[in-house]
């Protein structure tokens, strides 16, 4: 029997992984953010992803090799998750890469050496795979490290051979499996067994290019892509079932299943898995949210909503009533932040989110129950599977919560049809699920090659002709597409900005022949502008020549912004203080938005000045000096360079003499006068240390202005004043709001008082001591600390009073206040409060003779007066 590896923490587990690597030349880096850079993928599916462009050639390294823990995101296998030991939507991947450098052989060794030496694994529960024509692999595994060769299993291409697409770079694999049951021999070995093995390392030998004909040529630098996965060692070394016992997922599975009232242990399957489930989408919830993603219904933003509306939707499986995710995520933010501090950083907005997002989904899911209520009565005898379906999919109901239901009314469900349904989703999912496919970056690098970079126009025309180099349909390199495909065409040249510096694309018209094509965005890759549209009007062939025209207002309006964008940057600099730095920056039509670095929030007097002084700089008509230098000469003329850009050795220097000088590639005005008017919207903290402006300038200010009047029109006819005596009536209105909430609070301490005076019949005597512990229902802080006063007052010396209340939102209220003698007996009101508020989730304090506490748990306040009771008892006798 093999001995067990030593227990590790996922923390431990983490270090020690890079710490291994580190100690073996590799560098290690930060985990990439979710939102990935590619724009081919929607989230970071995979550890290698922020290296995918020097894997291709692309991009030159700057290290030899690397070592990083990236947390990833897939929801391709969403419907496992829970099910299965290990399916996850949030993972992550450790990883060791070499650029060029050790190959093969050290990988393989290395592999080795983390796994039996640094984590401790016995060579017995140890099962080595390779592709079956690698006889490279099989020869260093059982010559160089001595693996059993009984122990190595060869596999064919769809397990361990690797692809970036149906082109581009390829090599054979070699993964790694743990062995649960050793004791079973080393004959007739399954890989496939599920009970036995657990594959939790996979080292990838990028060693060939794969061309269109499929033919494979040896690469001339040969790289290591790694991944051991984070969840599955640790289901290992912790010894546990499955990766959700572990202390990585287990303590958020604990929390819901507290909310819930449920014993994990004791739970059957069915609840433990919608506890899972919660388990892992809370955790890839918070993440995504941490990377500034928002719930939305496209891209990133529905599969964070698709994933919080399951956490919401097991919850309400699970019995809970009650808005429970921002204090499950307080679980998953405790387990996350030492590796990811940011994540803390952002706890308010995370929490923010989720818990306007439940309450938006409960509402949907009310709406559901009144759907499946209509469903019923119109149903004789069973329910579609169509219509479980809908309710499934819009209300969030699980087929076993219709199934349920149904069942109460003597009716059936159709399971067969709502699989059917579901299995058309899946299609659907699979389709716009889009994977680490090198496919079309590869064309677009070989266009580069033949056709060389697109020339931009765009700082001198805004209009040109233009030969179409490449037209891609649905990612698909085409010679020709229709009126309606959406499509993505390269020219040799255009008079079109592509996204970039923080300002966003142009939009336009192409036309030729009978032809229009509508462009909505530009994107930059590679040096070549993918101009993104769809066909209106006639047929677009590879080679032919088009009239590419931008929107000329559209690009007033960017210029305008990106030029204020510039003259606050400086004003900034001049008002609050000189040392400020651009943290990052957006440019679009409508508005601008600069965030920088300062750790206060920047004064309305300080907004003020801003706005007059950049007021004036445009008032002032200062002309634009556009030059290309040097980047060393623009740096000594003082040039500011802008957040996140990556510059050449020749730069474009911005220059509005006197005001401005910055580095950037951005379409600017000619002369500040142009901008016409600059108008601060808000201002406002982003993160830790950062703050953002957000405002508008030129012909885009108008339909702000618009906005506000309208606005103030309503409020006007609303308070029947005049548009420059709004303030002063809603002064008036708050004013009276304010007295007659002191005049409530007066009234509700003085019933307060009238209804606790009662109380002094019903003192209990204990010695020559008397007690009041009483509930005052209704009675807020204030009501309750003018009750015990009034009742200490009256009880003298020897008296003691604890009262406790749950106003209507639904928090609790505690006071104790105790005389000179009950002091001088030992007890103190701060510290006997403190312990009672502890029983109902809250905390607090105060002098010896008088404190205060609050708790979140009104359900336990009985239990916390019991527990003053007690306390006052002890104390006193």
């Amino acid at each position: 029997m093999a001995t067990h590896p030593p227990i590790l923490s996922g923390s431990e587990i983490r270090q020690q992984f890079l710490t291994f690597f580190e100690e073996r030349g590799h560098q290690p880096i930060a985990s990439a953010s979710l939102v990935p850079e590619d724009p081919t993928v929607l989230l970071t599916i995979a550890g290698m992803l922020p290296f995918k462009s020097i894997f291709l050639g692309q991009k030159v390294a700057h290290v030899p090799r690397a070592t990083t823990s990236q947390k990833c995101i897939r929801t391709n296998d969403i419907e496992n998750v829970g099910r299965t030991a290990r399916h996850h939507t949030f993972f992550e991947m450790l990883g060791n890469f070499s650029f060029g450098d050790y190959f093969k052989k050290q990988a393989i060794v290395y592999a080795w050496e983390l796994t039996t030496q640094a984590f401790g694994i016995a060579a017995e529960n140890v099962v080595v795979s390779v592709f079956e024509d690698d006889d490279e692999a099989f020869e260093i595994w059982e010559k160089e490290v001595g693996v059993n060769p009984k122990r190595i299993k060869r596999m064919g291409a769809a397990d361990n051979f690797w692809v970036s697409g149906p082109t581009g770079p390829c090599g054979p694999c070699s993964e790694l499996y743990y062995d649960f049951k050793p004791e079973l021999g080393d004959d007739n070995i399954d890989l496939e067994d599920d009970s036995r093995f657990i594959e939790f390392y996979n080292l990838v030998f990028m060693q060939y290019n794969r061309d269109v004909d499929g033919k494979l040529t040896p690469l001339q630098n040969k790289n290591i892509d790694t991944g051991m996965g984070l969840e599955r060692m640790a289901q290992i070394l912790q010894r546990k079932p499955n990766n959700y016992e572990t202390d990585l997922i287990f303590p958020i599975v604990q929390t819901a299943a507290s909310i819930a009232g449920i014993d994990y242990e004791s739970a059957d399957e069915s609840v433990k898995i919608s506890l899972k489930v919660i388990g892992d989408h809370v955790r890839a919830v918070v993440h995504m949210i941490a990377d500034g993603i928002t719930a939305s219904n496209e891209g990133r933003g529905y599969i964070l909503r698709r994933l919080l509306r399951r956490v919401i939707r097991s919850g309400r499986v699970l019995g809970i009533t009650e808005v429970f995710t921002t204090k499950v995520a307080d679980t998953a933010i405790q387990l996350s932040e030492s590796q990811y501090p940011h994540v803390r950083d952002r706890e308010h907005f995370i929490k923010q989110e989720m818990e306007r997002e439940e309450q938006r989904f409960r509402e949907t899911l009310d709406r559901g129950e009144k759907l499946l209520a209509e469903i019923i009565d119109r149903s004789s005898g069973s329910i579609s599977g169509e219509d479980a379906f809908v309710l499934y999919d819009t209300y969030g109901f699980p087929l076993e919560l219709t199934q349920e239901v149904a069942e109460e009314r003597g009716l059936t469900v159709d399971a067969d049809g709502f699989e059917t349904e579901m299995q058309k989703q899946r299609v659907r999912a699979k389709a716009a699920h889009k994977t680490i496919d090198l496919t079309a970056q590869n064309a677009i690098a070989d266009l580069v090659k033949m056709v060389g970079e697109t020339e931009f126009l765009g700082y001198l025309e805004s209009n040109s002709s233009a030969k179409i180099e490449m037209i891609l349909v649905n990612s698909n390199a085409v010679t020709q597409a229709e009126a309606g495909d959406l499509v993505q065409l390269v020219l040799n040249q255009t008079p079109f900005y592509a996204e970039s510096g923080g300002q966003i694309g142009d939009r336009g018209y192409f036309s030729g022949d009978n032809l229009l094509i509508r462009i909505e965005d530009v994107q930059k890759q590679n040096g070549l502008f993918v101009h993104i549209g769809q066909i209106e009007r006639g047929t677009v062939l590879l080679g032919s020549t088009i009239t590419a025209q931008i929107d000329r207002t559209c690009r007033r309006r960017t210029q305008a912004n990106h030029s204020a964008t510039h003259l606050l940057q400086s004003a900034l600099k001049l008002v609050v203080d000189d040392t400020i730095g651009q943290a990052g920056s957006m440019v679009s039509f409508d508005r601008l938005r600069f965030d920088f670095n300062l750790n206060r929030g920047v004064t309305a007097d300080e907004l003020q000045q801003i706005e007059q002084q950049i007021n004036q700089w445009i008032s002032e008509a200062h002309a634009a000096d556009i030059k290309v230098m040097s980047i060393a000469a623009a740096k000594a003329k003082g040039a500011t360079a802008m957040f996140g850009e990556k510059y050449g050795e020749t730069v474009r220097v911005i220059d509005f003499p006197g005001v401005s000088m910055e580095l950037c590639g951005g379409i600017h005005v000619n002369n500040t006068a142009e901008i016409g008017v600059f108008k601060i919207i808000s201002e406002a903290g982003v993160a830790a240390g950062v703050r953002r402006i957000e405002a508008v300038a030129g012909p885009a200010i108008l339909d702000y202005l618009n906005v506000r009047e309208l606005v103030v029109k309503d409020l006007s006819d609303r308070f029947k004043v005049k548009p420059e005596e709004i303030s002063d009536r809603i002064t008036a209105m708050q004013t009276e709001l304010k007295d007659n909430q002191k005049q409530i609070t007066s009234l509700k301490a003085q019933l307060a008082v009238a209804g606790a005076s009662q109380l002094v019949a019903q003192a209990v005597t204990i010695g020559d001591f008397k007690t009041i512990v009483a509930e005052l229902p209704g009675a807020d802080a204030e009501s309750l600390k003018s009750a015990a006063e009034n009742l200490l007052q009256k009880l003298g010396e020897n008296g003691a009073v604890v009262l406790g209340a749950s106003p209507e939102d639904g928090k609790v209220n505690f006071v104790a206040a105790f005389g000179p003698n009950v002091i001088k007996k030992g007890l103190q009101a701060g510290k006997v409060i403190g312990v009672v508020a502890k029983i109902c989730g809250g905390g607090g304090g105060g002098r010896p003779n008088f404190a205060q506490a609050g708790g979140k748990d009104a359900s336990q306040l009985g239990t916390a007066m019991a527990e003053a009771v007690r306390s006052l008892s002890e104390g006193l006798a």
